[in-house]
């Protein structure tokens, strides 16, 4: 312009497509800075869906794992509640009493299964925002306080084998018997880690004179018997609604690794 001031429709002119040139240039950047934004909007997406499948793989397992084990404490649970009502037969009807038998049912009763799954920390992590699924995201918030009614009521049998049933058996000279009888029924195969395990163990039974009708006899006897049959139908109630939270979220992992 400074070039042309003997012309001032030329400078005009020139001034105007300047101004054009610029305003081109302005809409090209403010374009490619969207582009860009978009570009990195797509990637960050892209990884946090890559995160996503990588979580709900690792949530699957977990929760696989987890039900496997469940599905064992319930199994326990169940032989202990038909030991309890073998034993609560033979004190309401003596006659009826197998006196071999008895310590195998006795056995199931003194075993104190617990439930320990896997806790993943995605919800203190932050990993759980992670998922795009409202519902997963919902169920697995519960997750944890839902786990704390099964533990705790195996908690509080744990607690009164321990100091009050245990004791009894050691009193009568029950115990050695009932340690043996474990190892040789492979009951103590149920608490193994892997699958399968057989170890070889004889303790050998006592050589002191039991008194098996005095124990069935025995008061005491009965309300450990009738507490351990409580105990198993409570737990595994509350642990069959929790199978059922795992059923659920093992279904929409699965179909939200489908629909990806």
């Amino acid at each position: 312009m400074s070039e042309n001031k003997t012309s001032p429709n030329d400078s005009g002119g020139r001034a105007g497509k300047y101004f054009k040139y610029a305003i081109g240039e302005i809409i090209l950047v403010v374009i490619g800075i969207l582009i860009a934004l978009q570009i990195n909007n797509w990637n960050e997406n892209r990884k946090d869906r890559l995160e996503e499948q990588e979580l709900l793989a690792q949530l699957q397992s977990e929760f696989l794992s987890n039900l496997d084990q469940l599905d064992q404490k319930i199994a326990l649970r169940n032989n202990m509640l038909k030991a309890s009502a073998k034993l609560l037969n033979y004190i309401d009807y003596p006659e009826s009493l197998e006196t071999d038998s008895i310590l195998n049912h006795v056995g199931y009763t003194v075993i104190a299964p617990t439930f320990d799954p896997i806790v993943n920390d995605i919800i203190s992590s932050g990993r759980i925002q992670l998922l795009e699924n409202s519902q997963l995201k919902e169920k697995l918030s519960r997750w944890t306080s839902e786990l704390v009614q099964v533990t705790e009521e195996e908690q509080v049998w744990l607690n009164y084998r321990s100091n009050y049933y245990t004791p009894l058996l050691i009193e009568y000279g029950l115990y050695r018997n009932l340690i043996n009888r474990y190892w040789k029924s492979n009951i103590i195969g149920a608490f193994h880690l892997d699958k399968g395990t057989q170890t070889e163990f004889d303790l050998g039974p006592s050589k002191k004179e039991i008194n098996i009708t005095e124990f069935i006899n025995d008061s005491r006897f009965e309300n450990h018997i009738a507490q351990c049959a409580s105990f198993a139908k409570l737990t595994n109630s509350q642990a069959l609604s929790l199978r059922q939270r795992i059923v659920e979220i093992l279904n929409i992992i699965e179909q939200e690794l489908n629909n990806n």
